[in-house]
């Protein structure tokens, strides 16, 4: 054990003055069971101290064969380990100076006993939550409606939300919006993605039904719809399907729905062109506003991330092209579209990157940095840094 005149002989050695240190001053001494692999570092933000402090938890969340990731319960990081030149020590119940609170005018040794040791630390980088596995697990048993007469259910591939939480690198509140995204629902107590054509059959009972009785789609009533369709479909179901195509709203202690008419048109131009490779846009437009309720008006721009249109052909095309089909890897997603159509308008190619943009960044930036741009009639377009293979 030193003691202090030892430490005194020290600093004169080393030419330091004893007045320009703290008071206190701390011996340290490595402990009998010291080890650098008990122990693991984490740097924390101001928010995720907080977060901490206030008795909330961090969950690692990762299926076998990801990376881990940290996750609250509504954002997701990355986890980095990051090398540090300077060694990191363990000291149980060592004070910083401010928390010391000794007035004494002399200095003091304390002697303190180092735990553990390590030469990095986790470091946390705020990321996209990677939810494509979500709907790729979902998509492995879609509901397809109830089962006929005699008719099993498959009741394989099912998820509750612990097992999603176990398997998907996202935080609570991400996968909860991604499922009301996807139009998913919990039947039995397990969450279920609906069969495109089932989910479309439903959609179409009640743009018919609207259509019938002549109601304004902007005042559709639950109790009403529900009865009419009961026959043919589930109530849950059917009530499921307006939750997702419209906004419930309560009018002299009634029930009623209104249609949102983005969401229905872009459900039925899915319908059209799911089966076709390319659909000439002028009898694409005129065949999708004759099938959608009255009073709804058909526009492209309900289309962005789903359908895209080539200018370029004679005569102008449509096609289906999803954001959620695309990779979820930036680079991997640019070359795909790359591949697909040579040059891109901003126009074109912005919906399909948007969802990329990390926080305070734009699809610009995005732009600059994987794609070239030039020219072309006037028009600016981006092609790819490098070659693409296709």
């Amino acid at each position: 054990m030193r003691t202090l005149e030892e430490v005194q002989a020290t600093l004169q050695i080393a030419k330091l003055k004893e007045e320009d240190l703290q008071k206190t001053i701390h011996c340290l001494s490595f402990g009998e069971n010291v080890s650098s692999a008990d122990y693991c570092l984490m740097e924390l933000d101001d928010t995720l101290c907080k977060h901490i402090e206030a008795g909330q938890s961090l969950v690692i969340r990762g299926d076998k064969d990801d990376c881990a990731v940290l996750c609250t319960g509504d954002k997701t990081y990355d986890l980095k380990i990051a090398d540090t030149s300077n060694l990191l020590l363990f000291v149980p119940g060592c004070s910083t100076p401010d928390q010391l609170t000794n007035s004494q005018d002399s200095s003091q040794v304390v002697h303190t006993q180092i735990w553990g040791f390590c030469n990095s630390y986790w470091e946390l980088r705020k990321r996209r939550p990677k939810l494509k596995k979500l709907t790729k697990l979902l998509m492995e048993n879609p509901y397809e409606g109830p089962a006929l007469g005699g008719q099993e259910e498959n009741t394989e591939n099912r998820y509750t939300m612990q097992d999603l939480l176990e398997r998907i690198q996202a935080s609570e509140e991400e996968i909860k919006t991604h499922l009301d995204t996807i139009h998913a629902c919990q039947i039995d107590g397990y969450w279920r993605v609906l069969d495109f054509d089932y989910e479309m059959k439903l959609l179409s009972h009640v743009t018919q039904l609207v259509d019938s009785e002549s109601w304004s789609f902007h005042k559709v009533p639950l109790q009403t719809s529900l009865e009419e369709l009961a026959p043919l479909e589930p109530k849950e179901m059917i009530e499921h399907c307006l939750n997702c195509y419209g906004k419930l709203y309560i009018e002299n202690d009634k029930v009623f729905y209104a249609l949102h008419e983005g969401k229905v048109c872009r459900g039925i131009a899915l319908m059209l062109l799911q089966n076709a490779v390319k659909f000439n846009l002028r009898e694409f437009q005129e065949v999708w506003q004759q099938s959608v309720p009255e009073g709804m008006s058909t526009r492209l721009d309900q289309l962005k991330s789903v359908a895209l249109v080539d200018r370029m052909s004679r005569p102008e095309t449509i096609c289906l092209l999803r954001v959620e089909d695309l990779p979820e890897d930036t680079l991997e997603r640019f070359n795909h579209l790359f591949t697909l159509r040579e040059k891109w308008t901003e126009e074109d190619i912005t919906p399909y990157i948007q969802d990329l943009c990390g926080e305070k960044q734009t699809t610009g930036a995005l732009l600059t940095k994987y794609a070239r741009s030039s020219m072309q009639n006037g028009i600016k377009v981006f092609n790819s840094r490098r070659p693409v293979a296709t």
